[in-house]
């Protein structure tokens, strides 16, 4: 079963790159976070104050947008990559495993472009349970071929 984490394995290639991906993608959320912090002078903490203008506070539209969208990465990206990585293991057919992991990486893209732009529901949602049902896909795959 190590050729099957082999970058010679076309599953585990496709895999490595739309998990690096979204991972990228949810790293980057915590950077526009960060500037827009700095943008609108609102921040989590005291201590993170840069100056006396600037304030804490939990509420600002903008940074709390941001936020909950990295939050909805968390929850999402992780446990793609840990189903990922278990449904590259069951050997899928090329072509499905492929699938998968393409239709994870731009539903998850897309569902960062719906939330911050915003776009109307329910094309977040729809980006969302597209997501949420590759992961289950994967996660009744691992479960049947373990059984």
């Amino acid at each position: 079963m190590a050729g099957a984490l082999s970058f010679e394995n076309e599953v585990m290639r496709g895999f490595a790159f739309y998990a690096a991906l979204v991972v990228l993608k949810m790293m980057l959320m915590s950077l526009l976070t960060a500037v827009n912090r700095f943008r609108y002078m609102i921040f989590a903490n005291e201590e993170d104050r840069v100056d006396k203008k600037a304030k804490v506070e939990f509420t600002h539209p903008v940074v709390e947008r941001v936020r909950r969208n990295h939050l909805n990465d968390l929850e999402n990206i992780v446990p793609f990559v840990l189903l990922g990585y278990l449904y590259v293991l069951t050997g899928p057919a090329p072509s499905t495993g492929l699938w998968h992991f393409r239709l994870f990486g731009f539903s998850r893209i897309l569902h960062t472009f719906c939330y911050q732009i915003p776009i109307p529901q329910p094309s977040r949602a729809l980006c969302f349970f597209i997501g949420m049902a590759v992961n289950v896909s994967m996660a009744i795959q691992v479960i049947l071929y373990t059984k």
